[in-house]
């Protein structure tokens, strides 16, 4: 049954997503990345809830259960499967551990775009039907943009700390009024791969109902392009994902209507 590969990926993919938090967490209080001056949701490392140590153990558990769920898909999917969650798994730890941490070289934006969009859309499908069709990475793209849109967020709340302790990210490189435009750009073009996917790739007229959520983003984008104080960003995050949640509900749900 499709249903089987296809909820053992979103497991699979909730693992990785708690994985690489947990590896952020660790990685940016050993690296001096986060410190007293962070103003973003609390770290259990920086905060001094749990040692370090036991955080660590944390993610490597979660990496050996997603590890276990991919044997699952592999033996669905078969050797692209193998690829695809040995890179995940890697960059989970990658994207701020090891000699050349991605995100503080300005690299974050792409890993997420890439894994929490174009692989895990086009993961998901392959895995249901062996097959990985153009437009999973038009849906990709747009879920990607969205889910990145919630690291810019993040990156440009802390992008004065993280220029500080030598965390290079894609915020601290293009700088605050880049970064700006970058959330906008980011947006514009999640909601415009509905439409591209319309007339297109033959998507059915239910699909434009993503468009529903353009609503949402009239706040955030506010506080993005508004903002005094890096604490006015904090609202910002949460509004995003909350775009992110009903833009890919209602993608999901017409084009299943379609």
């Amino acid at each position: 049954m499709a249903a089987r590969p296809a909820l053992a990926a979103l497991v699979g993919a909730l693992l990785i997503q708690v994985a690489t938090n947990l590896a952020n967490d660790y990685y940016d209080f050993v690296r001096g990345g986060d410190t007293a001056e962070r103003v973003g949701p609390v770290r259990v490392t920086q905060a001094g809830l749990l040692p370090p140590r036991t955080v660590r153990r944390g993610m490597i558990v979660t990496l050996v259960a997603a590890l276990l769920v991919g044997v699952y898909l592999v033996s669905v999917g078969g050797w692209p499967v193998v690829v695809i969650g040995l890179a995940s798994l890697a960059c989970a730890v990658l994207y701020t551990g090891g000699p050349f941490p991605l995100a503080y070289h300005g690299l974050g934006d792409v890993f997420v775009f890439a894994f929490f969009g174009l692989i895990a859309v086009g993961g998901t499908v392959w895995v249901q039907g062996l097959v990985w069709p153009p437009d999973a990475l038009l849906a990709g793209a747009a879920l990607g943009a969205l889910t990145t849109a919630i690291l810019v967020v993040n990156n440009l709340r802390d992008i004065d700390t993280d220029a500080r302790a030598g965390k290079r990210t894609l915020a601290v490189r293009l700088g605050r009024g880049g970064t700006q435009t970058e959330y906008v750009v980011l947006l514009l073009l999640a909601f415009v791969s509905p439409v591209a996917g319309v007339l297109g790739f033959g998507w059915p007229p239910s699909a434009l109902a993503p468009l529903a959520a353009a609503p949402l983003c009239v706040a955030p984008t506010r506080r993005v392009l508004g903002y005094d104080d890096p604490r006015e960003l904090l609202p910002a995050l949460g509004e995003t994902s909350r775009v992110v949640a009903l833009f890919g509900a209602l993608l999901g749900l017409g084009l299943a209507l379609g």
